[in-house]
């Protein structure tokens, strides 16, 4: 059976690396817009945060022998940590200068953390197991869907779902926004600001090192596996509408899903198609298709 002469199965096996691909993009898109929307911070080490998630997980199992399942919880609860230690001690010092310093800073950071892990590690890559209980798949006629897949797909869109409640629907939420709105007012009530935007800075990085430790089983955990996504991501999220969180998520799915099909109908734009996608969205809303007109 085919789809305009492409064979089914290879159709619907770029569907699923294209659904992949866009489970990593929402989850790091979703951290990186949670940042720049409630903080304002230009956050370029996202990319190398989310490789230390991998290496935190790799690390835990080659030195302490922490599997996958309480990795999952435990990388981002560090790396969460180390971003609260970043906001404090060099972001927090900026936070009423332009915003091309923290853009700076954070792009440095990432270089160090790269080169850090570079060092030690090299470039090959080490290897992660996926964890015996999501080893296998499933035979749906048309194609083989592995378990590990699946449970991505799935994780991601938890998460996605979960913050995105979280930030429009409870009262938590509701006091980040308005402190994005009125940081004086929200103080006036007696709410601790610094601490709302150290935690909130914690989180997005949390949800990085998140995406990290989904990828290790699939990628290579090297130290080049951050600068390879975040310029990509950081598209989606204009794409989707600086600060947008519904926006980051509906765009981080469907345009891996964009680079997945193109990979089937025209293979050499496949690379560039989220690019072409960007300019075309700027050019007819520059705000981004979910963000707010200025």
């Amino acid at each position: 059976m085919a789809f305009f002469d492409i064979p089914l199965p290879v159709f619907m096996g770029q569907l699923l690396i294209g659904l992949i691909n866009g489970a990593f993009y929402a989850v790091l898109s979703l951290g990186l817009a949670l940042i720049f929307g409630l903080l304002n911070i230009v956050n370029f080490a996202h990319g190398a945060l989310y490789m230390v998630g991998a290496f935190v997980a790799f690390l835990l199992l080659d030195i302490l022998g922490i599997g996958y399942w309480p990795s999952l919880v435990l990388a981002p609860i560090i790396v969460g940590l180390f971003g609260i230690v970043i906001e404090r001690l060099l972001l927090r010092p900026l936070a009423d200068l332009d915003h091309l310093y923290g853009l700076l800073l954070t792009f440095g950071l990432a270089l160090l953390l790269e080169g850090a892990f570079r060092h030690f590690y090299g470039v090959s890559g080490e290897r992660y197991a996926i964890p015996d209980s999501l080893q296998g798949g499933f035979n749906l006629g048309f194609m083989f869907l592995p378990t590990y897949r699946a449970w991505v797909i799935a994780a991601s869109l938890i998460v996605c779902i979960a913050t995105w409640l979280l930030i429009e629907k409870t009262r938590l939420g509701a006091t980040m926004r308005a402190a994005v709105e009125n940081a004086d007012l929200v103080r006036a009530f007696g709410v601790n600001v610094p601490l709302l935007v150290t935690i909130t800075y914690g989180f997005g990085v949390a949800l990085a090192a998140f995406a990290g430790v989904l990828a290790a089983p699939i990628y290579s955990v090297n130290p080049l596996m951050g600068s390879n996504i975040i310029i990509v991501v950081f598209a989606i999220v204009v794409i989707g509408g600086l600060g947008s969180i519904k926006g980051a998520i509906v765009s981080g799915f469907l345009l891996g899903v964009c680079e997945g099909l193109t990979r089937v109908f025209w293979p050499e734009a496949s690379n560039i198609v989220i690019f072409v996608v960007m300019a075309i969205v700027l050019i007819v809303r520059p705000a981004g298709l979910f963000g707010k007109a200025a």
